[in-house]
């Protein structure tokens, strides 16, 4: 029989424990007993403010699931600066967001560059930095970096799949490499050189890189032709990747022709240069093509569409950065739902590294979100596609990176 000393013992432990983890909520910073605040980062100007509809995205998103009741009682208020893709003023941004603003985590902050400028520091203050919108590889580190998680597939593992698919098909192919000078245009060569390893200088006639800075690449673009390679992979982000396109149109040059899968929008990048003279080129997708008529009468496509509708009306849906944002940002609420009302930045972290095959209706068939606490690789699955000239068409199955 449990006595009545023993059962008021046991009512004031509760309370103090309840009262213990209420104090402890309180003291996360951007966490109330109302509100989450979350901090990011995004170039909604500057050399790649094409990406900056992902920004939009993520805060229409958030205004959905406010206007839905929030998380746990808790409004997410979206704290989105611009960065103008330089990483010093990402640096700026992110000091100002984490020491002033005190936002609870960064969500979604854009670019290589300009997460690697923040990554040590994030860690340093132990303050989630999650699902970057990059997909370097060296995001997957938790052991050295525990408190930065990627999302999307690896840009190495893209390239893998690129170079085992034209090693298959034109195994006496002479490969051009152009790509950004940094982590994010690296990670490509790298990607290449794991599948070539010997063979690698007899393959790789050429490789260039360009700066962000630089007004154009076409020039680079030239040498990548007069290597005499008949294979290109160029890995740009969308100003750069429809300069390449259209240039390599005009120099009536036919190369198998891959293209990186951050820079295929429709919208930013397809229609820009020119839907014929992109016909050919080659890429991977996870998600699925708004633009594609495959997806007509898909329930994923539909909600994404109807979400467009209402929260982004005019929009152009053709901008894959959209659905791109909006398949982010459910992955994020569904790490805030498994919080179970406690949003410290360990127990953000912990739930961020905790997904079991998250399905979402914007993925494609076959593809699933899932983390552990030693692999923070959110997506590791892609298909091959093919620009028809009018629309993206995939082929093959879906491969898996290693």
């Amino acid at each position: 029989m449990i006595t009545r000393r023993t059962a008021l013992r046991g009512g004031v432990a509760a309370t103090l424990a309840a009262a213990a983890f209420a104090r402890a909520r309180a003291a996360t910073p951007g966490v109330t007993t109302t509100e989450v605040k979350i901090g990011n980062t995004m170039p909604y100007s500057g050399p790649a403010s094409a990406y900056a509809s992902i920004g939009k995205a993520d805060d229409a998103y958030f205004k959905m699931v406010n206007e839905q009741g929030g998380i746990a009682g808790h409004k997410i208020n979206f704290d989105s600066l611009d960065d103008a893709y330089s990483p010093p003023k990402t640096v700026e941004d992110v000091r100002r967001l984490i020491e002033q603003d005190q936002v609870d985590f960064l969500f979604n902050t854009l670019g290589t560059p300009s997460n690697s400028a923040i990554q040590r520091y994030c860690n340093q203050h132990k303050v989630p930095q999650l699902f970057v919108a990059t997909g370097a590889s060296k995001w997957n580190d938790p052991e050295k970096f525990p408190w930065t998680m990627g999302w999307q597939p690896s840009y190495r593992t893209e390239a893998q799949i690129y170079t085992k698919y034209l090693m298959q098909e034109k195994p006496s192919a002479k490969l051009a490499i152009l790509y950004q000078n940094d982590d994010f245009g690296k990670d490509y060569y790298i990607g290449v050189k794991d599948v070539l390893g010997d063979k690698f200088n007899a393959v790789v006639v050429k490789s260039v890189t360009y700066e962000v800075t630089d007004p154009t690449i076409d020039s680079q673009v030239t040498e990548c032709q007069s290597s005499g390679a008949d294979a290109i992979l160029v890995a740009a982000t969308p100003k750069f990747a429809a300069q390449a396109i259209r240039k390599i149109h005009d120099l009536n040059w036919k190369p198998v022709f891959f293209m990186t899968n951050v820079s295929i929008s429709v919208g930013t990048v397809i229609n820009p240069a020119g839907p014929e003279n992109a016909a050919g080129m080659i890429t991977t997708q996870y998600l699925k093509d708004p633009t594609d008529p495959a997806w007509e009468n898909d329930a994923g496509m539909k909600e994404f569409k109807a979400f467009m509708a209402k929260y982004m009306p005019g929009a152009d849906v053709k901008d894959s950065g959209y659905i791109y944002g909006y398949s982010v940002t459910a992955t994020m609420k569904h790490v805030l739902d498994q919080c179970n009302g406690d949003f410290s930045r360990e127990n953000v972290m912990k739930q961020a590294a905790s997904i079991q095959n998250l399905t979402l209706g914007t993925l494609l068939p076959g593809i699933v979100i899932s983390t552990t606490p030693k692999d923070y690789r959110p997506i590791r699955a892609m298909q091959l596609a093919r620009w028809t000239g009018s629309q993206w068409q995939l082929f093959g199955g879906v491969i898996e990176g290693v």
